[in-house]
């Protein structure tokens, strides 16, 4: 058992975070008091002792004294270093601007934050791409998401808010949605914003049936000022809900990208996961897709899912690159509290590290080979192996809804059950997160509180901000 006490370090819900990195929660026990001054502790019992000496009291000092004793004391070194945020690639630009170069930047992360060369070289790589994207708009332009939280089926994995609803709940949510979307286009035009970007996600938008998705395309382009939009995506992640006349609606109503994400290509996993199509259901969609025109089409693939080999990760890769999406993201499997997965085994991030990183060394050559670069990239907690999510792209093919919400300096307006809009604030270059309530059905009841949040906490301020 691990006896951690962080003294009197700085910002120690990162420093727990950094623990969580290399031991599940039943190897350690954080100590309130100094083991030494109550006593000390019974070293017999197998006892190890961490404690952040009294001289590192700035942040990082914390963080770095913690990361070699963890590392010394494991084993292990995650590539991370002492990062524990979601964005580096932000933290990357925000370092280059400071230094003044991308090189200067690159040997901080390396020496500060103890971070890898490859991962360096990764986020200097993703920044590369990055830089033509992030420019600040003008204020008035937005992000625009709405949720449909309703799939098929509930993957082994999944902690998102995803529900297998009746009709009728359906067609209530997308009644109380549009409700919603008339608001926020209404509120948008009298404060002047419009959407730079459209974002529909999930849950798997296409679940909805052919008059639903209409009707939702129909509201969406009847509430907003879609003249200056700059890129219009659904997500139809379930290759078994895309049909010919929700790819012909998605197109009609000027979306030009959509994700279908097999998470797999391996018929075994997809089972194993809680997907009810097939590999051969997936490249029918995407041809599908293809023949329907839609011009830019993402393809999501996971690493670490259960029992899978880095062998079978890149066959799955292998094979979606014959098909050459425009984007490919790479997901590191999260084991959420929330996910079945994590019921079934609590400490599956912590075993399964040396196969992901495998399948992520491997993934990032063959999809450099291939052409795609690295253009976004984040974090989540309870990775497996504490990696990352990636996000590549053909040139010219980004997402600019993936980069913006990535680099937080845009106002996003996100609609529906478990959206979080954030409100930016320019001056001290911040954002305030607004959000709904993630049960869709808790949404319906409080509709009125989910508009008056967005009424205070966007388009009430933002007015204020302009007199």
């Amino acid at each position: 058992m691990y006896k951690i006490f962080f003294n009197r370090a700085q910002n120690q819900y990162e420093l727990r975070e950094m623990v969580r990195m290399f031991l599940p929660e039943n190897a350690y026990e954080l100590l309130e008091e100094d083991p030494w001054e109550c006593g000390g502790l019974d070293n017999g019992a197998g006892e190890i002792l961490i404690r952040i000496p009294d001289s590192a009291v700035e942040k990082n000092e914390g963080k770095r004294f913690l990361y070699k004793a963890l590392s010394e004391a494991t084993g292990k070194n995650p590539d991370w270093g002492i990062l524990t945020g979601v964005r580096p690639v932000k933290l990357f630009g925000e370092l280059e601007e400071r230094l003044g170069s991308s090189q200067a930047a690159a040997e901080t992360l390396e020496k500060d934050y103890l971070v890898s060369p490859s991962k360096v070289g990764l986020l200097s790589a993703t920044r590369n791409v990055q830089r033509p994207l992030v420019r600040r708009t003008e204020r008035t332009a937005v992000g625009l998401y709405v949720g449909i939280p309703f799939c098929p089926t509930r993957c082994v994995y999944c902690s998102f808010p995803s529900n297998q609803a009746k009709e009728k709940q359906i067609c209530r949510y997308l009644e109380t949605l549009a409700e919603e979307i008339s608001f926020a286009g209404r509120r948008m035009a009298d404060c002047g914003m419009y959407p730079e970007s459209i974002y529909i996600g999930g849950g798997t938008p296409t679940a909805l049936n052919e008059e639903q998705l209409e009707t939702l395309l129909t509201q969406i382009r009847q509430a907003f000022d879609l003249s200056k939009l700059r890129e219009y995506t659904v997500e139809a992640g379930r290759p078994d809900t895309i049909t010919e006349e929700k790819l012909s609606a998605i197109l009609r109503h000027g979306a030009e990208r959509i994700s279908i994400n097999p998470q797999s290509m391996k018929k075994e996993t997809l089972e194993r996961i809680g997907r009810r199509h097939t590999p051969e259901q997936i490249e029918e969609a995407f041809a599908a897709a293809k023949k329907a025109g839609i011009p830019i089409i993402n393809m999501d693939l996971i690493a670490g899912l259960p029992e899978e080999t880095p062998a079978d990760f890149k066959n799955s890769l292998e094979r979606i690159i014959r098909l050459a999406p425009e984007n490919i993201t790479v997901h590191t499997l999260a084991v959420k509290r929330a996910s079945r997965l994590h019921e079934m085994d609590e400490t599956y991030c912590y075993c399964q590290g040396q196969n992901v990183r495998i399948m992520l060394e491997e993934g990032r050559e063959l999809l450099d080979c291939a052409g795609y670069r690295p253009y976004y990239l984040y974090r989540q907690k309870q990775m497996t192996g504490n990696f990352e999510n990636v996000g590549y792209a053909k040139p010219g093919t980004e997402s600019l809804y993936n980069v913006k919400i990535m680099e937080e300096n845009q106002t996003i307006v996100a609609l529906g059950a478990g959206g979080i809009s954030k409100m930016y604030y320019p001056a001290e270059n911040r954002l305030e997160r607004v959000p709904n309530v993630s049960n869709y059905e808790i949404y319906i009841e409080r509709i009125g509180e989910m508009l008056q949040r967005k009424e205070n906490g966007i388009f009430s301020v933002y007015e204020a901000m302009e007199k």
